[in-house]
C-alpha cells in the first residue's frame, strides 16, 4: 500500500510541476516580462514554501539545528540536483540576460549566511 501512495504522490508531483511551469510561462507572456523574472520570484517561492514551513515548525519546536539543516540541505539539493540532472540529460538553453547584479547579491547573501553560521547570534 505504501508503494501505491508513493507512486501516486510522484505522479501528482509531476503533474503539479508541469502545471506550475506552464502557468509561470503564461503569466510571463501575459505580463510581458521575461520568464526568468517569474521563475526567480513566483516559482521560487512556491517551491520553497514547504522548506519555509518546516523551518518555522522546527524553530517553534525549539530545534534550530533542524531548521538550519533543512534550509542548507534543501538549497544544496536544489542547486546540485534540480539544475545538475537536467544539465546532464540535455543541454540547457537560456535567454541572454544580464545577471551580473544578481550574482553580486547572491554572493553577498551567501557570505552573510556563512558569517552568521560561524559567528552566531
Amino acid at each position: 500500500m505504501e508503494w501505491l501512495f508513493a507512486g501516486l504522490g510522484l505522479l501528482i508531483l509531476l503533474l503539479a510541476g508541469d502545471l506550475l511551469v506552464r502557468g509561470a510561462v503564461n503569466l510571463a507572456l501575459r505580463l510581458g516580462i521575461p520568464a526568468l523574472i517569474v521563475s526567480l520570484t513566483i516559482v521560487a517561492f512556491g517551491t520553497s514554501a514547504p522548506e519555509l514551513l518546516i523551518s518555522i515548525k522546527a524553530i517553534l519546536d525549539n530545534a534550530p539545528g533542524l531548521a538550519l539543516g533543512n534550509v542548507v540541505g534543501s538549497n544544496t539539493a536544489n542547486i546540485l540536483l534540480v539544475l545538475g540532472v537536467p544539465a546532464i540529460i540535455s543541454r540547457l538553453h537560456t535567454a541572454r540576460c544580464d545577471t551580473r547584479k544578481s550574482y553580486v547579491v547572491m554572493l553577498m547573501v551567501s557570505v552573510g549566511f556563512v558569517a552568521l553560521c560561524f559567528l552566531g547570534p
